[in-house]
């Protein structure tokens, strides 16, 4: 017995330490499972697992919400995140970032297009939204909820609207001229440039750093910044520089029965000014696939311009200044991506878009692209089936041989980043969650007195913009024939242009 009494204190002090190794632990699973059902912590282990449908820095702790209405149902379901800059839907969290740019648009369409429009550039930078709406997009039902987002702005297309614009300047002078007074596309041309003149009177008084005009059919991709934002794009711009292009790709859609373009198109095709010459031409046939152009409608971007003196429209593409010829450059990785008939639908409705004659001669003094041109045509002349086999013909990439080729060779590439976004966005209830809190601030009886009392005096008052301000704009016939004089910027403005063609540039020899 004597000799056992050595190992005594040694087997003690190995319980304790296996108690204590044993016990240890557990408290502190004990207080992180405490954290977490308090909301303190969050789990690492599942944070980033992979079946984890959320975006970093995205919490879908949220309480589940319940609505009825239709529009609801329509545009995703009631799970309620939220982003590291976004509380109660309003983006508000550093908003005193730079620079802060604006997008003006003049649309018709529902909200079924607009919201996951207006969302997705919310995620990468976009301050605030210049809305000219008419058709659809002015109903009340629509146009009201568009009010209530913040950082929206809405303006109404009324007489009085009408009456405004009549006396800009931009009709005494000579850089749009050749588009007045005709028809579709031409209209359309100038109501945007005469809204894009207001909307620069708009971005001054909202502080704004940069402006760019897109279509709701179209996505700013960030492509080549330090993150996916477009505010960081532009920080990084020179300071001398006034304007930045960003040359666009076009959808390349490879069904026939597209319902959300923005979630289920991740093929594009790329722009002339992202390619080599040399695979550009040498790809041109198959990648025209039997159409007009390279690509089926325009192919000379957007441009960004920064806020500043003089500035002014120059067409629906492009910026220009009263006094000076600015300072422009071209990005090399970001574009807007431009979803081009991605639905069928698209085709079927331009029937209803433009009164003129379904005819070769008649639709060129409609319309300024081929392509469309050609559409209009078969929308109007053709029956369901044969517009179809049309489109399939024409628009659908369902050769996945060819598909393959052309992604090989870089004529088109997969860009996944947007449909991800409005993807997620939809799959947590940020759309229907927007919808429900529009529900509840208006009320029936404030919504029917807020349409009831909708004019465009108030919208226009809203926005800053006023007839004195106006006719600060226009200044005098004799300043601004002076300004145009010394400036010589009386340049025309730029159309929607089609792609180099086989037929006016040739490989270098």
């Amino acid at each position: 017995m004597a000799g056992l009494r050595p190992t005594l204190p040694s087997s003690s002090f190995t319980s304790r330490l296996l108690l204590m190794l044993t016990v240890l632990p557990l408290t502190l699973a004990a207080f992180a499972f405490v954290l977490q059902w308090r909301g303190g912590l969050t789990n690492p282990t599942t944070r980033w697992s992979p079946d984890r449908k959320e975006f970093p820095g995205m919490d879908s702790s949220g309480p589940v919400r319940e609505s009825a209405s239709d529009c609801v149902n329509l545009l995703g379901r009631t799970r309620s995140p939220s982003f590291p800059y976004y509380r109660d839907w309003k983006f508000g969290y550093g908003s005193d970032l730079r620079p802060k740019l604006c997008i003006t648009t003049t649309t018709s369409a529902g909200l079924e297009q607009t919201l996951p429009w207006i969302f997705y550039h919310k995620v990468i930078g976009v301050s605030t939204f210049f809305l000219f709406v008419e058709g659809k997009a002015a109903t009340p039902n629509v146009s009201k909820f568009l009010e209530s987002i913040p950082g929206v702005k809405v303006i109404y297309r009324t007489r009085e609207l009408e009456e405004q614009q009549a006396r800009s300047r931009i009709w005494n002078e000579t850089w749009l001229a050749s588009f007045f007074y005709k028809p579709c596309n031409y209209e359309l041309f100038v109501k945007q440039s005469l809204n894009m003149e207001m909307a620069i009177v708009m971005a001054k008084e909202a502080d704004m750093d940069w402006i760019i005009h897109l279509d709701t059919d179209e996505l700013l991709y960030p492509a080549g910044a330090r993150e996916y934002s477009v505010r960081q794009l532009l920080e990084d711009v020179p300071r001398n520089v006034d304007m930045v292009i960003f040359p666009n790709y076009e959808s390349s859609v490879e069904r026939d029965d597209i319902k959300e373009p923005f979630s289920e198109v991740s093929m594009f095709k790329k722009n002339f000014d992202h390619l080599p010459k040399e695979t550009y031409f040498g790809n041109y046939k198959e990648a025209t696939r039997g159409n007009p152009n390279y690509f089926l409608t325009y192919g000379n971007g957007k441009s960004a311009a920064r806020i500043q003196d003089h500035l002014r429209p120059n067409g629906a593409h492009r910026w220009h200044n009263y006094m000076k010829t600015p300072n422009e450059i071209k990005l090399d990785e970001a574009a807007v991506l431009h979803y081009t008939y991605p639905k069928f639908s698209d085709l079927t409705s331009r029937r209803a878009r433009c009164g003129c004659k379904p005819t070769k001669e008649d639709v060129k003094r409609c319309f300024m692209l081929e392509f469309d041109r050609a559409a209009f045509i078969i929308a109007s002349t053709a029956t369901e089936e044969e517009m179809l086999h049309w489109y399939r013909e024409h628009i659908v990439w369902a050769d996945k041989v060819l598909n393959t080729k052309l992604l090989k060779k870089g004529i088109l590439t997969r860009i996944s980043a947007p449909m991800v976004i409005v993807q997620g966005l939809r799959e947590f209830g940020i759309f229907s969650s927007a919808i429900a809190a529009a529900q509840t601030t208006l009320s029936k009886d404030k919504f029917l007195l807020s349409i009831e009392s909708s004019n465009t005096s108030k919208a226009i008052e809203s926005m800053g913009i006023s007839s004195r301000k106006i006719g600060n704009i226009r200044e005098s016939q004799a300043t601004a024939r002076k300004v145009l004089e010394t400036a010589e910027t009386d340049s025309h403005a730029i159309p929607p242009l089609s792609p180099p063609s086989m037929h006016n540039v040739h490989l270098d020899t």
